[in-house]
């Protein structure tokens, strides 16, 4: 659940912790295999090396920045944009953001959208096709991992003309309150900004600027808070149980702004959701889950708060 009020860490554990982190230039049968272990391990990892030029990468974020520091009456012209509000099912956060549509068609009329300078549109575009490219690489790694003959098992799901990926951008404005309990150690002021919840896509690929503020959870009354590496993509993934789809939150910071731009790989809508046969073992059956289509998976997460674990309702019995 997201929480619009500060909370308190004195009735939490905080345990800082660094990521693992996977160099794309390394030798491949290396990256395939700390791919996996980090996978199986934490759920999220980091990667360095990617590929994506710094300049797509400042481009995109100084247009994403000029765009949040608009007045509030234009930026609601937008149909893209919000404020507070997360999800349907009253979620609340404090964060704005914009969410596009991030499929190759879509790509390709960033430059339609309303409102919006070319400038914006270019470099959103150029960044959106170079997460997608990573996007497919990572996954490719994963499944030679995990033994998968056809390696593009997984990225063929959002290489698809139609698949239902999305790019997110969260903005979150510095939140200045005096209550001393809701203040960690650095008197630094801890409100939720985008509450616990797991990512329902395929893959997220996570970039955000020099500001902390992503907290995951490996065990439960724990937040591990994740410091922040600008030259660098965060990575969170899922897949038939082998590998954990993490819990994770982002905090607000009390002196700078944080921006963090997310690409959520997903599949097509009547895409069936099912384990390769090379991930079916004794002690992780191919019933783990019942066979279901992205349409109905993601029905089921826009109808209950962001908290709530909706995988369970796939499992089988």
């Amino acid at each position: 659940m997201v929480a619009p009020f500060p909370i308190s860490t004195r009735s939490e554990k905080i345990l800082p912790i660094d990521l693992p982190v996977v160099d794309l230039t390394a030798e491949r049968s290396m990256v395939t295999k700390l791919i996996v272990k980090a996978c199986e391990e934490y759920g999220f990892f980091n990667v360095i090396n990617h590929g994506i030029p710094r300049d797509t990468i400042a481009e995109m974020e100084e247009t994403a920045f000029d765009f949040f520091a608009k007045p509030m009456a234009q930026k609601k012209q937008l149909a893209l944009y919000g404020c507070k509000n997360i999800g349907f099912n009253g979620d609340m956060g404090e964060v704005e953001y914009l969410l596009l549509s991030a499929t190759p068609p879509s790509i390709s009329h960033f430059k339609n959208i309303s409102n919006m300078p070319s400038k914006f549109s270019s470099s959103v575009s150029a960044y959106t096709e170079g997460v997608r490219e990573l996007a497919c690489e990572i996954l490719e790694l994963m499944a030679e991992g995990l033994g998968v003959p056809d390696t593009w098992f997984f990225s063929r799901l959002i290489r698809e003309v139609d698949s239902d990926s999305v790019l997110r951008f969260n903005h979150y404005p510095p939140i200045i309150l005096n209550n001393k309990d809701c203040k960690d150690n650095h008197n630094h002021t801890k409100v939720i900004g985008f509450g616990e919840h797991s990512d329902p896509q395929i893959l997220t690929i996570l970039r955000s600027n020099d500001v902390g503020g992503l907290q995951i959870s490996l065990q439960d009354g724990v937040w591990n808070p994740v410091a922040p590496d600008p030259s660098a993509f965060c990575v969170n993934v899922m897949t038939n149980g082998r590998f954990v789809s993490v819990r994770h939150r982002a905090m607000t910071n009390s002196h700078k702004s944080r921006m963090s731009v997310a690409y959520f790989g997903g599949p097509p809508l009547d895409a069936c959701i099912v384990a390769p046969p090379v991930m079916v073992t004794p002690e992780r059956p191919s019933l783990l889950f019942k066979p279901f289509t992205w349409a109905e998976y993601k029905k089921v997460t826009y109808s209950m708060r962001l908290g709530e674990h909706r995988i369970d309702l796939f499992r089988s019995n």
